[in-house]
């Protein structure tokens, strides 16, 4: 269990750096995800390869795991449009939401009763986000956005848990790099016919943090992601990567200035995201020895 749970820090971690990314990418969001997904997808093809790791036989069930990482396609594509819209702050403090959402459907779709301790951690969760960033109304289009983004994020986490129980985690992530790259390749001739100016192919410097983007914040995070499923619930993961604000917050105010001077609302706002995501793991490790 403990290792469980240093998995899932590592990659939130990782994921701290995934806005930077999105700032640095002067790149579309459409076309940004359209490389990120190619990018990651051939790592995984020649990883799978080297670790000799057998790929489905069954289309099928191909199917059935890329259908899935359309959900994770479309939350990344209003993630980043989030960002370009407003700023790294925030698209990611929008992202904590991820949280809440799962809280609200994770029942619905998985026939449990709503659970009070998770809605009220999710509370407190909303409750330091929102000391953490005081909301511009310059920014109601990013914040929209953001919100759309963390709605899809939990769809997916919910959906993917399904998936970790039965499948590997490299491959879950090669077949949905595969089908993102896909579809939104598909896409690619009608979005440029309705927005012509936008550019496709990217600079040298883009390149790079494209590559690092994809094998790092992508194949090592989303394995990783995977990995902590098989022993934590959607809402402990989902819950514990709200501190990825936090770490992209930082990485912002120090790079890009966006936080001009922090004030002590920021630091009540971190220890409250730190207490629910602390509250939480205590809350499973107790129950997960009640069961034993």
């Amino acid at each position: 269990m403990k290792n469980s749970y240093l998995v899932l820090h590592i990659a939130v971690l990782l994921a701290g750096f995934t806005g930077v990314f999105g700032k640095l990418i002067t790149l579309n969001e459409v076309p940004l995800v359209w490389y990120r997904a190619l990018f990651s997808a051939i790592i995984l093809f020649f990883g799978l390869r080297i670790l000799k790791v057998k790929r489905l036989t069954s289309s099928k069930e191909a199917v059935k795991i890329a259908k899935v990482g359309l959900l994770l396609m479309v939350h990344w594509v209003f993630f980043y449009a989030s960002i370009k819209y407003s700023n790294i702050s925030i698209g990611v403090v929008c992202y904590c939401l991820t949280s809440f959402f799962t809280a609200i459907f994770e029942p619905l779709f998985n026939n449990k009763k709503y659970s009070i301790v998770q809605l009220s951690l999710s509370a407190l969760t909303l409750l330091g986000i929102s000391l953490i960033f005081h909301f511009d109304s310059s920014y109601q289009v990013g914040i929209m956005l953001g919100v759309i983004s963390s709605a899809f994020g939990a769809f997916y986490t919910i959906y993917n848990e399904r998936l970790v129980q039965t499948y590997d985690s490299k491959l879950i992530n090669y077949y949905q790099m595969m089908g993102g790259t896909w579809v939104l390749g598909l896409l690619l001739p009608a979005f440029f016919y309705l927005f012509p100016h936008e550019r496709m192919i990217p600079n040298w410097s883009e390149l790079l943090n494209l590559l690092l983007l994809a094998l790092f914040c992508t194949v090592g995070l989303y394995v990783l992601f995977a990995e902590s499923l098989k022993r934590l619930s959607a809402f402990t993961v989902n819950l514990s990567f709200n501190l990825e604000p936090i770490y992209s917050i930082i990485i912002a105010f120090i790079f890009f200035h966006e936080g001009g001077e922090v004030n002590l609302s920021f630091y009540i706002g971190l220890v409250l995201v730190m207490l629910s995501v602390i509250l939480q793991s205590l809350v499973f490790s107790k129950q997960n020895d009640l069961k034993v």
